[in-house]
């Protein structure tokens, strides 16, 4: 049986989120800190933007549906994040900040939106694709390579719960397989 931590208990849904499992390695791999800035596009439920926030010194959050951002917003207030900023915009179209350390694209065709991303990164910024199928990372990879970035690398993360018994410990039958491939690039 999987656990969220405590923080996301308390998190509305509405869209389909980024789990923590996958937050914690985008977090990890990315290299951020609390000197951090970063654009996340794609706000859906807003669990990933809220997660970089309580790590990053600003985070602006772009999505094209009010109805996502106005959970998102109850989500930053819940958690009173004053430095995540929600935006109604298509990062398709421009992203209006610049010289940051990260964005994040968690939205489909994310290769529709690497100019504008190229343009908002800092040089050895990070880009990060949250995608669920294989055939999507390799268009979007493809895409990376054209454009110049570097250290591509796409990972999945899988967790199994441990059944600890006085007989012994195993695996459980149960897990939390596959929710999407992670695609970190540099520029």
């Amino acid at each position: 049986m999987f656990i969220y931590p405590k923080v996301f208990r308390r998190l509305k849904r509405g869209p389909q989120v980024i789990l923590p499992k996958d937050i914690g390695i985008i977090i990890a791999y990315s290299d951020i800190d609390k000197n951090s800035v970063c654009v996340d596009a794609g706000t859906g439920s807003g669990w990933l933007a809220a997660s970089l926030a309580r790590i990053c010194k600003q985070v602006t959050s772009y999505d094209i549906r009010d109805d996502f951002l106005e959970i998102a917003k109850k989500n930053k207030e819940m958690l009173g994040l004053d430095n995540l900023v929600l935006k109604k915009g298509d990062v398709f179209k421009k992203i209006e900040e610049k010289n940051v350390d990260l964005v994040t694209l968690d939205m489909p065709n994310p290769e529709k939106a690497l100019k504008n991303v190229k343009k908002a990164l800092k040089k050895g910024g990070t880009v990060v694709s949250y995608l669920p199928n294989v055939e999507q990372v390799k268009k979007y990879v493809e895409r990376l390579q054209k454009l110049g970035f570097t250290d591509i690398y796409t990972v999945e993360v899988i967790v199994r719960d441990l059944l600890v018994r006085k007989e012994g410990t195993r695996p459980t039958n149960k897990g939390l397989w596959h929710t999407g491939y992670i695609t970190f690039a540099h520029l």
